[in-house]
């Protein structure tokens, strides 16, 4: 939970939006002085599930409006100095609901009366609890949704069927107000089409592609995708705010000084190409002498970063809130950190078939060429890595988040054996999506090693075969003639 920077006239402007609706309804109530705690917490459920269930992008619960005449009396509550007990009742409250509804605590003067709103992000993936029971409007009544089978089956069908991407992120809008949060400019120029001339016509190809909606009242929605992607600010949408990638610059090895840090503001792919060039500006070089010129050259080759940030972005899992992708360059290493856990086994990166908990966000980054969903990512990344002699990359699966680390350059004897490991398998895998297999040749290759380095490449192939991660193709096959594939390629060959 958060208080927003809003501006005197944008709070304003949102309270006489508020009041002006005819009364309160499943995703709006107003209350005086309400400082009980559980009955706050059970209204934000229950105003978080009914949003869901209605197509509303987000609830409010509103202080200092008279719920009957909609008439600004003012209010003594303050949510950020309201205690219970002696704990904030802010931390309270948020240990008590799960999931995180997401939430933004806006407060002013309007016509010399105080006013406070929470704005309740609508419940995705699952209810919102509070205190382990879900709640829901009926009508401007709150009722426990246990109570109320046919809402609940209602919201539950609305939180499968309906993608994320495609539930609303801000919804009321005029298709004015939609389009100046939209930069629908770069929608059609990252797909190469040209702009149409009437803004309808811009409305019909963004809502063709779920970027907008037309809600049942005749006004547009902007959905989480177009938001995501296009937004013009994502500071527009509370609930995805976190979800803009952060860079973080380290001095040294370590998170002791940080240099420098930027958080994304615009949609993924209004921002794509600034945030890759951004991180390329502070990655460390290499000073390589042509012919006649020196030139300084990245120690990291661009398309792994671009490959490793698209699928950063792509393959978050967007349950989880309160966090997003978030890049931490060092002097010796670049780690790369999403929400969620991967749906493939990391070890199978290379040969998986390409899937995303979130196809939607996925298609239209390809649609925008920033991304591909072929399944070759890690083929280019793995490729780029070999190319430039860097150890291969190290995969982290923790419980709610998946971190991938890119080193610099390192000589093979100056890897550890762990490092030489991931190396040889990563060249197997290279290797056996290719129509081939290693061999001691293709390793001296992949390491630049010399024709009379060949024990060095065997004792390197040794130490991924007594960890298990590569196998004899042809166990009978003699020293000279031996190959070798990824351990999951000779189950899979001896299945058939």
């Amino acid at each position: 939970m958060f208080a927003t920077g809003d501006t005197p006239a944008e709070f304003e402007e949102l309270v006489h939006r508020l009041r002006a609706q005819p009364a309160e309804s499943e995703w709006l109530e107003f209350k005086e002085n309400l400082a009980d705690p559980d009955a706050i917490g059970e209204y934000i459920s229950a105003l978080s599930n009914a949003a869901a269930l209605h197509g509303e992008s987000r609830g409010y619960l509103v202080w200092g409006v008279q719920d009957e005449t909609h008439k600004l009396v003012g209010t003594s509550f303050d949510l950020t100095t309201a205690k219970k007990g002696n704990q904030s009742l802010q931390l309270w409250m948020m240990a008590q609901l799960k999931p995180d509804p997401g939430l933004t605590y806006h407060k002013g003067e309007v016509a010399g009366a105080q006013v406070a709103i929470l704005e309740i992000a609508a419940a995705s993936h699952t209810p919102v609890q509070f205190g382990s029971v879900a709640y829901i409007r009926i009508g401007s009544h709150k009722k426990k949704l246990s109570d109320h089978p046919n809402e609940a089956k209602q919201l539950y069908r609305n939180l499968d069927e309906t993608p994320f991407e495609h539930r609303p992120a801000a919804g009321g809008l005029s298709l004015d107000e939609a389009l100046t949060q939209i930069d629908y400019s770069v929608y059609f120029k990252l797909q190469n089409r040209p702009v149409p001339d009437s803004k309808f016509q811009i409305a019909e190809s963004l809502c063709a592609d779920r970027v907008l909606i037309v809600q049942p009242s005749g006004r547009y929605a902007i959905t989480n995708l177009g938001a995501l992607l296009f937004a013009v600010r994502l500071g527009d949408f509370p609930h995805l705010e976190r979800k803009a990638p952060r860079v973080i610059k380290y001095k040294g090895n370590s998170k002791v000084n940080a240099e420098r840090e930027q958080q994304g503001g615009r949609g993924y792919a209004c921002g794509f190409e600034g945030l890759i060039e951004y991180i390329d500006n502070l990655l460390p070089v290499n000073e390589v002498i042509g012919q006649a010129l020196r030139t300084e050259v990245s120690m990291y080759p661009e398309r792994a970063i671009r490959e490793i940030v698209a699928n950063a972005l792509i393959h978050q899992d967007f349950s989880i809130s309160g966090t997003g992708p978030m890049f931490e360059l060092y002097d010796n290493r670049i780690e790369i950190t999403n929400p969620g856990t991967p749906l493939v086994d990391p070890a199978r990166f290379v040969d998986a078939t390409p899937r995303s908990r979130n196809e939607k966000l996925a298609y239209m980054m390809r649609r925008c060429h920033i991304c591909e969903e072929r399944g070759s990512g890690w083929d280019r990344i793995g490729f780029e890595i070999e190319f430039h002699q860097l150890p291969a990359p190290l995969v982290r699966v923790s419980e709610n988040h998946t971190s991938v680390t890119l080193f610099s350059h390192r000589a093979p004897n100056e890897m550890d054996r762990e490092d030489r490991i991931r190396a040889v398998y990563l060249h197997a895998c290279l290797k056996n999506v290719s129509g081939e297999r290693l061999t001691n040749k293709s390793l001296r290759e992949r390491f630049r090693l010399s024709d009379k380095e060949s024990s060095t490449a065997s004792s390197y192939i040794r130490e991924a075969l007594d960890a298990g991660f590569i196998v004899p193709h042809d166990p009978t096959a003699g020293r000279k003639h031996m190959q070798y594939v990824p351990w999951w390629a000779k189950d899979s060959a001896e299945s058939f």
